[in-house]
């Protein structure tokens, strides 16, 4: 599955930004979504993930309460929104895909688990 990043920027502390991520193929519904993020100098750090179907999700707690994750299966695609944004969220954000993930199972914080990435789109947010 190829998956493409998209709709990061520029934004001031307080701030939100909406960033997608669309995949290819037919079978979209049977994977496991993630986001990651890496911040200069550091390794890269989960963010959050969404169930295949949409139905269960999980959070860092860095980013609990801020950011949501969804999907739409119909559409191939993945988005996080992100509010309430703070200068340490500044990265370059991932989404990933899980593409062995079973419909029942939570979905996944471990990158390990991650099969599947996108190129990945920047986002800065400035105090």
């Amino acid at each position: 599955v190829q998956l493409q990043a998209s709709g990061g920027g520029l934004v001031q502390a307080g701030g939100s930004l909406r960033i997608s991520c669309a995949a290819s193929g037919r079978t979209f519904s049977r994977y496991a979504m993630g986001w990651f993020r890496q911040a200069p100098g550091k390794d890269l750090e989960f963010v959050t993930a969404i169930s295949r179907s949409g139905g269960s999700t999980v959070y860092a707690d860095s980013v609990k309460g801020r950011f949501t994750i969804s999907r739409d299966n119909a559409k191939n695609m993945v988005y996080l929104q992100m509010t309430n944004l703070k200068p340490e969220d500044t990265a370059v954000y991932y989404c990933a895909a899980h593409t062995r993930a079973i419909l029942s199972q939570p979905p996944s914080q471990r990158r390990a688990m991650y099969d599947s990435w996108g190129q990945g789109t920047q986002v800065t947010v400035s105090s």
